[in-house]
């Protein structure tokens, strides 16, 4: 079995004051990925930073206090790649991947965007870029023998299941019609293993506002994905979100998505 969970911790300097390392010390993941990560090596804890029986490999942003991806991993990867080979987005602290045996896993914090402003520019040119690389990544896979599954905070919800205030949200940054057709062409290469799990079903949600009461009522959006081969999301046995059983046990404004595949 190998047990990948995915979660943005939103700031892992401050999550590892709220929970972080009590919930990372008592995990069974054999993977973890972690995004919106927000700090630089030395700027980390030890425990967070290179915790026993992990291997991680960080990679923050250039821009100090932004992005920022993690994987940590039980057994030392075969290979590390930063970045995708994009030379806007490879310092952004967004994409890292290891190759594990049989299976390379990645984390990605795509761009959140915000309705016209530069930043939904940039979240468009990142999505183009990602999409060929993540054409070439699936055939090299392929070529190799090769599973990938793609974790992270794609900050895109797919179909109204997938948040729940979706009549709200259509003019909306992460809800538009071109986000959604852009992951409809990622789910044409790729699986949504936790959809798959889950089919007929709203959510599971996996990240709730800090405003008002959205994580008491469940007003969340279903962000975090898996996003794997075939193959892979074939042998998905399991698949669930963490979720906190207060709002006040809350250490992120993202809950961990676990899916275990049986390899």
């Amino acid at each position: 079995m190998l047990t990948v969970t995915s979660v943005n911790v939103n700031g892992l300097r401050a999550a590892a004051k709220k929970g972080f390392v009590e919930w990372l010390a008592e995990t069974s993941a054999d993977v973890l990925c972690l995004q919106e990560v927000r700090a630089e090596e030395h700027q980390l804890p030890d425990e967070v930073r290179d915790p026993e029986g992990w291997h991680v490999v960080h990679a923050p942003a250039a821009a100090k206090g932004r992005a920022g991806v993690s994987l940590y991993t039980r057994r030392e990867p075969d290979r590390v790649r930063v970045g995708f080979g994009s030379q806007e987005f490879d310092g952004s602290g967004r994409y890292v991947e290891a190759d594990l045996p049989g299976v390379t896993v990645a984390s990605l914090y795509l761009p959140s965007g915000e309705v016209g402003t530069e930043r939904q520019d940039e979240k468009i040119r990142f999505m183009d870029e990602f999409l060929v690389y993540l054409k070439e990544l699936k055939a090299r896979a392929a070529a190799e023998g090769r599973h990938v599954v793609v974790c992270g905070d794609w900050n895109i919800a797919h179909r109204e299941a997938d948040l729940k205030n979706w009549k709200g949200n259509k003019k909306n940054s992460g809800f538009l019609p071109e986000e959604r057709a852009w992951l409809d062409e990622v789910f044409a290469e790729y699986e949504d293993v936790v959809r798959a799990q889950h089919p007929d079903v709203e959510g599971p949600y996996s990240w709730w506002s800090y405003r008002g009461r959205a994580f008491d009522n469940d007003t969340g959006w279903r962000i975090d994905y898996h996003v794997a081969t075939a193959g892979l999301a074939e042998r998905a046995v399991k698949a669930y979100v963490e979720r906190a059983a207060t709002h006040e046990e809350r250490w992120s404004d993202h809950a961990p998505v676990t899916v275990v595949y049986d390899l």
